[in-house]
């Protein structure tokens, strides 16, 4: 039953109008995406197209092919038992995931009691205690610092190891239910995934070993999501997981508009989400290890959105042009710096080659998208045990057949495939509205853009000057 009073915009940023609660005489009912109010106070069951998001560099859109954002949609619904809805993970103001500032923003407009505060998985244990403010502000603190939600997978039957021992920080301890934590994915652009969840326990394969559709993989999900996240009693109809899903599918999100350089489809530019939601895409596209169905060979120039601003002639000089050409100059360095890939689980050891001479390409193949276009986990090194922070569990993991211990902060694809070299692996995002999404990497370990290059510099002894990680960074932002 919807409330009649009036609900806020909730796709507008700031603490009273992010998320409003509505007391009730039974109910606090949140400002999930039920409804939306234009300036004329009444409400409005859609928002336009292209709506621009404030976010620290610039401004991000969402194109939907479906004409504007219908909030009548189940995905704005509340199909659970705890009030939460896919929107309230999933903002547009946050190019569909959530953000550490806008996660406390809701804290402290709710006392932590917005539906995104749940101990099923929005505490760092589900014995938490959350009776007074004090104690919520404690057991969310990995959701108010780094936007992560907490996820149990149980080491799978004929796993090729056992857990030895769980330093968890917050008292989830157990030897076969292990909680790892991460980061929301964006629930846009998603015609361009290869693999659904960070782990992919979202993508299925057929009896054949072919894998099945996207709609297959985005439906199960839905409808996990609503079970588990929301809690509810009974799965969605097939109707409401049609709905959810084609909403989903037709978003893209990018950056429109940089606070230094402008407008990005300006002067011959083609950024923004409009250009990208006609970026062609199929699976295997432009794949380094010969599994582009077409057989067309892989090429390193992944991104050609800002070409044009690589010969801005000076007598076009204006305020707006270091700004431009440093972005172009990031996106040149992305496509043609030599990275000499070494270590990196799921590539070094498969192909059985120490040093892969390779570009930022291998790994984000998918042309102006930057995901990998084949289902492939890596372990660039992120959960190793050299990178544990005190706020994060470090799981030992014992090897049935030969002992081998292996220390890490997550997992990974391990836990959904018992394989011992699955350990770590996690897939690559898509690279599109990286500005709008901080913290980076499926733990949030990565708090800006700079931390992800400096990490990547560390990682693969990359000789970059500070101009040159300037113009790596600049070009992420304007993804």
């Amino acid at each position: 039953m919807v409330s009649k009073h009036r609900i806020r915009n909730p796709f507008q940023k700031g603490r009273a109008a992010l998320f409003t609660s509505l007391l009730t005489c039974a109910t606090l009912l949140l400002a999930g995406g039920l409804f939306a109010t234009g300036g004329d106070g009444e409400f409005h069951s859609s928002i336009p197209n292209l709506k621009p998001f404030h976010d620290p560099s610039g401004e991000l859109s969402t194109f939907t092919t479906q004409g504007s954002i219908d909030t009548n949609n189940p995905f704005f619904q509340d199909l659970g038992t705890n009030g939460r809805r896919c929107v309230t993970c999933h903002q547009a103001s946050d190019a569909w995931t959530v953000t550490p500032p806008h996660i406390r923003e809701r804290f402290e407009d709710t006392d932590g009691t917005d539906p995104i505060f749940r101990t099923n998985d929005g505490s760092t244990c589900p014995s938490n205690d959350v009776s007074t403010l004090e104690a919520r502000r404690k057991a969310y603190s990995l959701l108010l610092n780094k936007g992560l939600i907490r996820i149990e997978l149980s080491v799978p039957a004929g796993a090729e190891f056992t857990v030895a021992n769980n330093d968890n920080p917050y008292g989830c301890t157990s030897l076969d239910d292990i909680s790892v934590y991460r980061r929301p994915l964006p629930s846009t652009n998603l015609g361009f995934l290869s693999t659904v969840m960070w782990d992919g326990r979202e993508t299925f394969k057929n009896p054949d070993g072919t894998f099945k559709s996207i709609t297959f993989d985005l439906s199960d999900q839905a409808v996990g999501a609503t079970l588990g996240h929301a809690q509810a009693v009974h799965a969605p109809t097939p109707d409401q997981v049609h709905q959810i899903v084609d909403f989903e599918t037709a978003l893209f999100t990018a950056q429109f508009r940089d606070n230094e350089a402008g407008l990005l489809d300006a002067h011959g530019a083609r950024g923004g989400p409009v250009a990208l939601s006609q970026q062609p895409f199929f699976i295997g596209i432009n794949d380094p290890l010969g599994l582009n169905p077409t057989g067309a060979p892989f090429s390193s120039t992944i991104f050609t959105l800002f070409e044009k601003w690589l010969t801005i002639p000076d007598s076009e000089y204006n305020e707006r042009t270091e700004a431009r050409r440093s972005i172009a100059r990031g996106e040149q360095l992305f496509n043609t710096l030599p990275i000499p890939i070494t270590g990196v689980g799921g590539l070094n050891d498969a192909l059985k080659v120490p040093v892969i001479h390779g570009f930022c390409g291998t790994c984000h193949d998918t042309p102006n998208a930057g995901d990998h276009s084949v289902s492939a986990p890596l372990n660039i090194g992120i959960s190793d045990a050299s990178r544990r922070t005190p706020d994060l569990p470090l799981i030992t993991l014992r090897n049935i057949k030969t002992g081998e211990l292996i220390q890490t902060m997550d997992p990974g694809r391990a836990l959904i495939s018992g394989k011992w070299a699955d350990i770590g692996k996690t897939k690559g995002p898509i690279l599109r509205g990286l500005a709008g999404r901080a913290p980076y990497f499926h733990n949030g370990s990565a708090a800006t853009l700079g931390d992800v290059v400096d990490f990547y510099v560390t990682r693969f002894n990359l000789n970059l000057s500070e101009r040159d990680k300037d113009d790596l960074v600049a070009f992420l932002k304007t993804l």
